[in-house]
């Protein structure tokens, strides 16, 4: 029996998900923009990688184009009538014991919304960071992973909307930026630009592998992956985010210094052409 919010329910698969109970989940966020997946094969092989690395079972039938088709269903069940959508695909552990779980077998979730934007855009608009202190992100494997286990991102947005900042930095306990609450972080200064390491706990971005692969063939660029300073980030001349839906976002502001965007949209207009031929 089941008490939700007032309203007594029989058992329902609710009371099993061990994703709502203990964390015990992996997602992929994903955009789908004119009937394709974008980067559809580093999403797939995140997800499994994710799953292995968390002791799940991964399904004899949970094949690229399994899960393709899953999406694709998923996203025509939508009334609206839009030519991208966001996709988040969550894996998690059967029903099982408590923190000792009987089976590593796993029960999936195909959710779609729809966006109005099917390609990259950069905004215009000012766009402040600050740092959020009260909480580190530990460094190391678990922390790459995309996980139900993102207390510390809610806590940081809510410190966000409190203080009218439009993201926040995010650090692990070394003290270092790994990232901000809903992507990763790039910085720009002369010709480096830098982006933490995943040792340091930033999230194993889709996006920030894309951007990687882009700067490595830019002719005027070195990509460094290293750890980042929260003292660098005033010295820089341009800060950018990256994530999935998004694509590229400037940030404006961080503290008294302003930041330009050159380089963010040089790499937007490349990052669509790799998204449509992806």
């Amino acid at each position: 029996m089941l008490n939700f919010n007032g309203k007594l329910i029989h058992n329902s698969e609710i009371s099993g998900n061990r994703g709502l109970q203990y964390g015990d989940a992996v997602f992929e966020t994903i955009k789908v923009s004119a009937g394709k997946i974008l980067f559809w094969e580093d999403h797939y092989f995140r997800l499994m990688a994710s799953m292995r690395i968390l002791r799940m079972e991964i399904p004899m039938n949970f094949t690229p184009e399994f899960l393709e088709e899953e999406i694709h269903k998923t996203s025509k069940g939508l009334d609206e009538n839009s030519n991208a959508y966001r996709i988040k695909i969550i894996v998690w552990r059967k029903e099982g014991g408590k923190y000792r779980p009987a089976t590593n077998e796993v029960d999936y979730l195909v959710m779609a919304e729809a966006l109005e934007n099917p390609f990259y855009s950069l905004s215009e608009d000012t766009y402040v960071v600050e740092l959020y202190k009260d909480h580190f992100i530990n460094s190391g494997l678990l922390s790459t992973l995309k996980t139900t286990n993102r207390i510390i991102n809610v806590l940081g947005s809510i410190y966000a909307m409190e203080n009218d900042y439009d993201n926040c930095f995010l650090l692990n306990e070394q003290k270092n930026i790994i990232e901000v609450l809903n992507g990763n972080i790039f910085v720009v200064n002369g010709y480096t630009i830098k982006t933490p390491p995943l040792s340091d706990g930033c999230l194993n971005g889709i996006l920030r592998k894309q951007i990687i692969g882009i700067i490595n063939e830019h002719p005027d660029f070195t990509i460094e992956e290293a750890s980042v300073s929260p003292f660098e980030l005033q010295k820089a001349d341009e800060l950018f985010i990256t994530n999935t839906i998004v694509g590229i976002q400037s940030i404006t502001n961080y503290r008294k210094k302003e930041y330009s965007n050159t380089l963010a949209k040089d790499l937007l207009g490349k990052l669509n052409l790799k998204a449509r031929l992806s």
